[in-house]
C-alpha cells in the first residue's frame, strides 16, 4: 500500500488574490467557500491531478518553504516564467547558483515555487 499527492494544502492571507494567481497560473477552477477558504479544481482532462486548498489564515509567511511546488510548463519555460511574473508572482533568491535547471519565483505572498526547465524523470 502506498499513497499519493491528492491535495496540497497551502495558508494565505489574501484569498482573493492568492485564488486569482493560482487558479491562472496552474489553469484551475476557483470554489471559493464561504469560509475564509477556497478548492482549486484542475480542469477534467487532467485525470489524478491534485486539487489545491486554499486556507485562509491571519499569519503571514516567515522564512523560507520547507516543502514548495515544481511546476512545469506545457512550452517554453522563459515564456512560463514571464507569464508567472505577469501574474503576480516574483524572481527570488533561495541560494541558486544560476546553473540550475529551474527558475525560483514566488507567489503573491513569498511562498517560493520552482520552473522546472523540463519535466522530471528517473536517473
Amino acid at each position: 500500500m502506498v499513497v499519493r499527492v491528492a491535495q496540497y494544502t497551502l495558508d494565505v492571507v489574501d484569498l482573493d488574490l492568492m485564488a486569482g494567481f493560482w487558479a491562472a497560473a496552474l489553469g484551475y477552477a476557483v470554489d471559493a467557500g464561504g469560509d475564509g477558504s477556497a478548492k482549486l479544481h484542475p480542469p477534467d482532462d487532467r485525470v489524478g491531478a491534485p486539487t489545491v486548498w486554499l486556507q485562509g489564515s491571519g499569519t503571514p509567511k516567515h522564512g523560507k518553504n520547507r516543502l514548495h511546488l515544481d511546476v512545469v510548463a506545457d512550452g517554453d519555460p522563459a515564456d512560463e516564467v514571464s507569464r508567472l511574473i505577469g501574474l503576480g508572482a516574483r524572481p527570488t533568491d533561495v541560494g541558486q547558483r544560476g546553473d540550475e535547471g529551474f527558475t525560483v519565483l514566488a507567489d503573491p505572498e513569498g511562498n517560493e515555487f520552482c520552473v522546472l526547465h523540463r519535466s522530471p524523470h528517473r536517473r
